[in-house]
C-alpha cells in the first residue's frame, strides 16, 4: 500500500464526514419532506409533580402556622419553614430527622416550660408529656407503658404503611395493642 499524504488524509477525512452529515440529515428526515422518510420525534418526559403535605409547627418557633412541605421532608425542614427556633427552643427533645406527615403537629418545647424528666421514684423512661404519634420515634414510643421495642416498631411500620394516625383509637389496629393496652395508652399519647 503506497503511503497517503498529508493533504490526501484531510481530502479523504473531509469526504467521510460530508457523507456522514448528508446521511445523518437524510436519517433524520431534514431537507426531505418526501412520504418515504418519516421526521424524527423528540420525546420529552416531565418530571414527576412533587406530593406535598400539610404540616403545623407550634412551640419555640419564630412564625408558628401552617406550612405545605415536599412530601419527603424532616421535622427539621418544618421547623426552618416556621423561620426557625427561637433561642428558648429545647430542640434536644424534638427529633430534627424524623420524616413528617400530612397533618401532623411539629411542637417545639421551650426550656423551663418542661415537666421535669423523671419524678422521684419514678423510672427515668416515664414519659414527659404525651407521645406523638406522628412524629414519635421508636425510642419515644418505647417509653410508653406496656410498649417495647417490637410494639413500638410495628407502630412505626403502621404509621409508615397507612400514612399519618387520624385518631388515636387507629392504634387497635396495630398487632400487639388490644382494647386494653389502648385504654392505658390513650391518656399518653396524642396527634
Amino acid at each position: 500500500m503506497p503511503p497517503v499524504s498529508r493533504r490526501r488524509a484531510l481530502a479523504y477525512l473531509a469526504v467521510v464526514l460530508a457523507l456522514l452529515g448528508l446521511g445523518g440529515r437524510s436519517f433524520l428526515g431534514e431537507g426531505d419532506d418526501g412520504p418515504s422518510h418519516e421526521k424524527a420525534v423528540a420525546l420529552v418526559s416531565e418530571p414527576a409533580p412533587v406530593r406535598k403535605v400539610l404540616v403545623h409547627v407550634v412551640g419555640a418557633v419564630r412564625a408558628p402556622g401552617l406550612y405545605e412541605l415536599p412530601e419527603d421532608s424532616r421535622v427539621d425542614d418544618a421547623i426552618r419553614e416556621a423561620g426557625g427556633a427561637k433561642a428558648k427552643a429545647a430542640l434536644q427533645l424534638v427529633n430534627l430527622a424524623a420524616p413528617v406527615a400530612d397533618g401532623q403537629q411539629v411542637v417545639v418545647p421551650t426550656r423551663g416550660g418542661l415537666a421535669a424528666a423523671s419524678v422521684a421514684g419514678s423510672p427515668a423512661s416515664t414519659p414527659v408529656g404525651k407521645v406523638h404519634l406522628n412524629s414519635a420515634t421508636l425510642e419515644d414510643l418505647d417509653t410508653l407503658p406496656g410498649i417495647g421495642p417490637v410494639t413500638a416498631q410495628k407502630i412505626l411500620d403502621y404509621r409508615t404503611a397507612h400514612g399519618a394516625f387520624q385518631s388515636v383509637d387507629e392504634l387497635d389496629a396495630v398487632s400487639g395493642i388490644g382494647a386494653a393496652r389502648l385504654a392505658q395508652l390513650k391518656p399518653l399519647v396524642e396527634l
